[in-house]
């Protein structure tokens, strides 16, 4: 974290230069107050100027630091002693993997709560601290990597059904990170094509035949 010490007449003066210095705007740091100052001998001998340390505020590291407290609390509230590590996905994505006992609760059916918990993070972190949009995805006990591979196999499982039946499959209804799985998936096999119909929640993926020339 950049920050420097500065002194001044008065604390605000002091923070002035200090902001100054650090060519940031007001909001975008932190202030401590090392030393609020004394007046001397009739205000003029003796005296000592206030100085203060103003530090740059991480404002990724914070959004982080809000998200992790905000779970925190809902798993407090759902009596779950989970824990948390997080790690960087990407410069604007964070991933935050829930690990221990009874994870079924966080995970939800299909993912449902675990899908809820990562949409209420991402809007809560990013409502209270002002500043770029962080991504966050949410994990528990690879959960995310194994309905990955349910999906992708599914995928591969109705296209072949669909190409020796000659007809439509419709699949169960998905979120929109599942139904791209599932277009990703098949995306190369020339002898079927996918889209999406209706409407969130009930959105599903169709995967059709393509007519033979």
């Amino acid at each position: 974290m950049k920050w420097v010490e500065k002194g001044g007449r008065t604390v605000e003066e002091a923070i002035d230069a200090a902001i100054e210095e650090l060519g940031v705007d007001r909001d975008q740091v932190e202030v401590e107050i090392l030393d609020e100052g004394s007046r001397g001998f009739l205000g003029l001998i003796g005296g000592k100027q206030p100085r203060v340390r103003v530090s740059v505020i991480d404002v990724r590291q914070k959004k982080i630091d809000v998200g992790l407290e905000f779970l925190r609390g809902l798993l407090d509230l759902f009596a779950c002693p989970a824990s948390m590590e997080y790690s960087w996905i990407s410069e604007d994505t964070v991933l935050i993997e829930f690990s221990g006992e009874n994870l079924g609760l966080i995970i939800g059916r299909r993912g449902q709560m675990l899908d809820a918990l990562q949409s209420l993070v991402n809007t809560v972190a990013n409502a209270r601290v002002e500043g770029e949009w962080l991504r966050f995805v949410l994990d528990a006990a690879g959960y995310r990597e194994r309905r990955e591979n349910t999906l992708r196999e599914l995928a591969l499982r109705m296209a072949e059904r669909a190409k020796k039946q000659r007809r439509r499959r419709v699949l169960e209804p998905m979120n929109a990170m599942e139904r791209r799985i599932i277009h990703m998936a098949l995306a190369d096999d020339d002898e079927v094509e996918t889209h999406s119909e209706g409407d969130d929640p009930y959105r599903r993926v169709v995967i059709v035949p393509k007519r033979r020339s």
